[in-house]
């Protein structure tokens, strides 16, 4: 095994090191803003009556395949009518 002081192609610097750990420390305060707006938008969703659980539903069918949704949707009819339960 090499030793990493005398291997040059992983030679690190510690600038270039630094702009990757703020580039990665940026995007994820970014990521946060995004949930908190989110959050925020569910909120206000909420307090305008609407049921933030269907929503969240809502959200997950519409990125997913229309032919996956209607697949999973006719399986979830047939086992509530095998059940009893439609």
């Amino acid at each position: 095994m090499s030793d990493i002081n005398t291997d040059t192609s992983y030679s690190v610097t510690a600038e270039e090191l630094r702009q990757f750990v703020e580039r990665i420390e940026s995007l994820e305060a970014e990521k946060k803003d995004i949930a908190d707006q989110q959050k925020e938008v569910m909120a206000e969703a909420k307090g305008r009556g609407y049921d933030t659980k269907v929503l969240r539903k809502i959200i997950a069918l519409r990125k997913r395949d229309k032919d996956d949704i209607a697949e999973e949707e006719a399986i979830l009819e047939m086992y509530k009518e095998a059940l009893g339960m439609a």
